[in-house]
């Protein structure tokens, strides 16, 4: 056997092995941002191919349920859209590097006259050769197209390839609709992050049309903590429906938690505790508590009406 040349032919097959494993990118033209644009699609919605309608790169299916396309846009003109995280500033997109864009929720619903309606919610990232999404103070920019059904089609009745960014490591987290008002529906999205050993904190926001696009309405702070000894809660959100308000309905946020000096000793990191239970922990050893806030929609955002309703049980 000739060596030299069984080595020759082994180099180039495994080079051209890894040659496919990088992910490649696909050229677009700028009207893939147009907000204008239309699209109909056949009965039933098939999500990802959807997906690809709007974003014509790539389709990737990596393992564990990574599916993403993979494009570049050169004469797109950038944007920069906030990333809840405040740490590495606004998200100029489309990305100079390329972008990666992954299907993050398909939400369906129905009005009150029978009118069905679909919400598909995209989440891009910086291009990765190897088809990863890094960062850990990096949010996943979310985008939305809304689309309604006529018939046997579904027509796509908005377009905005970009809202903000939330979450860590360049993933939004799962949205989840809710209805705010009478035949209004909106999404929301819990953004957990923190650094490495450090308290997780929770921020819930609020995303609606309004104005003409998708846009948070709502922030609240202090929803969830997790990854601490010695204190933690979490929230739940209910929209009141008492006939007062047809649209943008007030929203109560309910807090539980538990807080324990003694595990302070435990705490790799000092925690910012609510101002409603601050004094509280200063001076008793335990206790569990439940802080009641309420919101309404005052002019474009939910802002805080009453003072915190605040409940201490298991006080020692």
């Amino acid at each position: 056997m000739n060596w030299t040349k069984f080595f020759i032919f082994y180099f180039l097959v495994i080079c051209s092995g890894n040659a496919q494993d990088i992910i490649q990118l696909k050229n677009v033209n700028d009207t893939i941002l147009n907000t204008k644009r239309t699209l109909q699609v056949s009965d039933p919605l098939d999500a990802v191919k959807t997906m690809q309608k709007l974003f014509p790169g790539k389709v990737y299916n990596l393992s564990d349920h990574n599916t993403f396309i993979s494009w570049n846009c050169k004469n797109c003109k950038t944007t920069p859209y906030t990333d809840v995280n405040g740490v590495e500033g606004d998200q100029i997109f489309p990305y100079s590097r390329g972008v990666a864009t992954r299907l993050l929720s398909n939400l369906d619903y129905t009005d009150s006259k029978g009118n069905q309606f679909r919400l598909l919610l995209f989440n891009h990232s910086i291009y990765d050769e190897d088809g990863l999404q890094t960062g850990r103070f990096s949010g996943g920019l979310v985008g939305v197209a809304k689309f309604t059904k006529n018939d046997k089609t579904w027509q796509m009745r908005s377009f905005q390839p970009g809202v903000a960014a939330f979450g860590a490591f360049a993933q939004a987290p799962k949205p989840k609709l809710v209805e705010i008002g009478e035949d209004q529906y909106a999404f929301t999205l819990l953004h957990v992050n923190g650094g490495g050993g450090g308290p997780f904190e929770g921020v819930l926001y609020l995303v609606a049309g309004f104005d003409g696009k998708y846009q948070p309405i709502l922030e609240v702070f202090n929803y969830q903590l997790s990854n601490v000894e010695s204190v933690k809660w979490s929230s739940s959100y209910t929209v009141v429906n008492n006939n007062t308000k047809k649209h943008f309905r007030d929203i109560v946020i309910k807090t539980n938690g538990s807080f324990n000096k003694a595990a302070q000793a435990n705490d790799e990191f000092e925690v910012s505790l609510p101002a409603e239970i601050a004094t509280m922990a200063k001076t008793k050893k335990q206790f569990n508590f439940e802080i009641e806030k309420h919101f309404s929609f005052k002019g474009k955002f939910y802002k805080m009406t009453e003072k915190p309703i605040v409940k201490f049980s298991n006080v020692k």
